[in-house]
C-alpha cells in the first residue's frame, strides 16, 4: 500500500462556485516533494489539513473531520472505464490518490500511518455536490456517483508531519466494530435505516453524521412510543 500523488488545489473562478467568492479548490495537482500535514481547526473555520490546498466554501468543506481526503487509483481506474476518458490523480478533487489500499471499506476510526511520522484517521465517506457534478461534466453525476457508494474517505489528523508521492502506507489501528467509510456514506444518503448501527463507531465518527444519527434514533423512538 502506498501514496501514489498528493494533490492540492488553488483557488479556480467558476461560475458554478458555491462560495460568494465564486472560486473552488476542487481543481487538484500532484505536488512536488513533500507536504505538510496538520490539524486545520474546527468546521466552519478550520480549513484544509493540507499546506497549499485551497478550501474556498468552509461552511461545507475542511475542518479537523475532513481535513483530509482520499481516493484510491483503483476507484479513478473504475470510473475512467465507466466514462471512457482518462482521469488523472486529484480529478476527483482528492488530497491523497492511493494505491493498494482499501479506502471504502475502511472503519471509522481506523487509522493510517503514512511515509514515518503521519498519522490519519478515517471519519466518513465523501458526500457529492453539484460542484463536483460541474466539475466533472456528466449529467446525473451525483446520483451516479452517490449509487456506486465508493466515496473515498474523510480523515483527521492524529499526528501531523509530512508526506510525498511514493510513501508507504500502513494500517496501524483497526477498530473491532463493523462501521466502514462505505456503510456510513450508505446510512446518510441511501439507506438511513443504517443510520443506529453506525453509532458503534463511536466518536471517530463524523460529529455531523453522529448528529444525523442521533436524530434519526430520536425520531424513532418516539414515532414508536407514539405508536406510528
Amino acid at each position: 500500500m502506498k501514496l501514489l500523488t498528493v494533490n492540492l488545489g488553488s483557488p479556480r473562478a467558476v461560475e458554478y462556485a458555491t462560495d460568494p467568492s465564486g472560486t473552488t479548490g476542487i481543481f487538484k495537482e500532484p505536488a512536488d516533494g513533500p507536504v505538510r500535514v496538520a490539524d486545520p481547526g474546527p468546521p466552519g473555520r478550520g480549513a484544509s489539513g493540507v499546506a497549499g490546498d485551497a478550501v474556498c466554501d468552509l461552511s461545507r468543506h475542511g475542518g479537523n473531520d475532513q481535513a483530509v481526503y482520499a481516493f484510491a487509483r483503483e476507484d479513478l481506474d473504475f470510473w475512467e472505464r465507466e466514462l471512457g476518458r482518462p482521469l488523472p490523480n486529484g480529478a476527483f478533487g482528492e488530497n491523497l490518490t492511493t494505491s493498494g489500499l482499501d479506502v471504502n471499506g475502511a472503519r471509522i476510526g481506523e487509522r493510517w500511518r503514512i511515509g514515518p511520522d503521519v498519522v490519519l484517521e478515517a471519519t466518513s465517506g465523501r458526500i457529492s455536490c453539484l460542484t463536483f457534478q460541474r466539475r466533472m461534466g456528466e449529467e446525473g453525476w451525483v446520483r451516479r456517483f452517490t449509487r456506486h457508494a465508493a466515496t473515498g474517505a474523510y480523515l483527521r489528523v492524529i499526528v501531523p508531519g509530512e508526506i510525498r508521492a511514493g510513501d508507504p502506507i500502513e494500517i496501524v489501528h483497526r477498530p473491532d466494530h463493523r462501521v466502514t467509510v462505505a456503510m456510513a456514506f450508505r446510512a446518510v444518503t441511501l439507506e438511513r435505516q443504517l443510520l443506529p448501527e453506525v453509532l458503534a463507531a463511536g466518536e471517530a465518527l463524523h460529529t455531523e453524521v453522529q448528529r444525523v444519527a442521533r436524530e434519526y434514533v430520536t425520531a424513532l423512538k418516539e414515532r414508536e412510543q407514539n405508536g406510528t
